[in-house]
């Protein structure tokens, strides 16, 4: 379970990114795609094309955090692009439902990850 404090900012890419960059290419990702400082202690999650894998930076005070995950099958729910939006805020919940297999839209789990 991944679960971050209520208070921090948490922003995710609209438009999908290249799911071989690493630490420095999703570091520039966060300040040329997002317009945000990677150093505000804010969440910064990337999607790829095909919307099955995720990786989220983090910068903690002391270096950075990319966290990532594959899955095995279905894809994750993430919001339609749109010319206007380049990235979505969301709460810490709302984070962990995504990336837990819910559909934000409805709050129902995705059939594939039904237990």
């Amino acid at each position: 379970m991944l679960a971050f404090p209520a208070a921090i900012k948490i922003f995710v890419a609209i438009e999908p990114v290249d799911m071989r960059k690493q630490f420095n290419g999703l570091w520039s990702a966060v300040q040329e795609k997002l317009h945000e400082d990677p150093k505000s202690g804010a969440v910064f999650g990337f999607i790829n094309k095909e919307r099955t894998r995720l990786k989220l930076v983090y910068w903690d005070g002391t270096g950075v955090w990319v966290m990532a995950k594959r899955l095995e099958q279905g894809r994750f729910s993430w919001p339609a692009p749109s010319t206007s939006q380049s990235k979505l805020s969301l709460a810490p919940e709302a984070l962990a439902l995504l990336v837990g297999g819910i559909e934000l839209k409805h709050g129902s789990l995705k059939p594939w990850y039904e237990r």
